[in-house]
């Protein structure tokens, strides 16, 4: 049996690998923030077209800077963002979200607080289109495939899922209009099922899909505020009111019960399907 070093053991331990994996695509994601906006200010094109190509640019930063630093810091093949399934785990992915955010708007449309007001052109859909794929792209690799990933490797599926989440939900604190009982809406909605869909694929490109779908109809079709947001351009221009309890408020749909109810029954049916499957993966000290 190998023995391992001081350096080897600091090296391989949990923590030092979310610390140095944060900071490594976090500095390369602002970098190429910050020299694709001053590259793309020198050009011609409309500012809506800029963000949609610096999107797609941070995008890649992103999917670069995770698939190579991890591929030579743990030494193995980045199976979590394998091309194979990819069609499929986008499709479903993209169809879970876009259902999961229709039934959302329409348990507001049947209490009275939804209406459309006009239809914007398609070009609408640019701006949350460009910021729904960013972040989904984004917050996926940071929190499911550095935090909640590493943190699974010793303390078991179920355990890292609730870490994760709480700590999902709490990045969404520092958003407008959000307190205590928005940000653990985030943290039950979205980051128990965004981890569930991680646990039951193993691959990234699946919760990603969920995210960026849920996103963009909630923003750039259904014209809803999304985590306390401004609202962006969309395709309908809506007018929700009502009580808070269903709509969310100014925190927008992700605050209201019903998200919260059907995102939950989502997690808690890919967590059993990962089960049944054997896809649970126990903390250390029960291996």
């Amino acid at each position: 049996m190998e023995t391992l070093t001081t350096k080897q053991k600091i090296f391989n331990f949990p923590l030092t690998k979310i610390i140095l994996g944060l900071i490594v695509c976090l500095l390369l994601i602002n970098a190429g923030q910050a020299i694709a906006g001053k590259a793309l200010l020198q050009t011609s094109l409309d500012k809506d077209y800029r963000n949609l190509i610096k999107g797609i640019i941070v995008s890649a930063l992103a999917l670069t800077s995770y698939i190579v630093f991890f591929k030579y810091y743990e030494k193995r093949a980045i199976t979590e963002f394998s091309l194979n399934g990819l069609a499929k785990n986008l499709i479903i992915g993209i169809l879970i979200g876009v259902v999961l955010q229709s039934l959302t708007i329409l348990v507001i449309y049947f209490n009275g607080g939804y209406a459309v007001a006009a239809v914007n052109p398609f070009s609408f859909i640019i701006i949350p289109l460009t910021i729904a794929f960013t972040a989904a792209i984004i917050e996926e690799i940071l929190v499911r495939g550095i935090l909640f990933r590493i943190m699974e490797e010793k303390l078991g599926s179920y355990i890292s899922l609730f870490i994760s989440a709480l700590i999902f939900g709490a990045l969404h604190l520092a958003n407008d209009n959000s307190t205590l009982l928005s940000a653990l809406c985030i943290a039950i909605e979205a980051g128990l099922l965004l981890g569930a869909a991680y646990i039951y694929t193993r691959n990234l490109w699946f919760p990603i899909a969920i995210h960026f779908a849920w996103n963009f109809m909630q923003s750039g079709i259904f014209g809803a505020i999304t985590s306390g947001n401004a609202k962006t351009n969309s395709l309908l221009v809506s007018k929700i009111q009502g009580s808070e309890f269903i709509t969310g408020g100014e925190f927008g749909p992700e605050g209201s019960i019903q998200a919260v109810i059907f995102c939950s029954a989502a997690a808690i049916l890919l967590l059993a399907l990962s089960q049944k499957e054997n896809k649970i993966i126990k903390p250390y000290w029960k291996k």
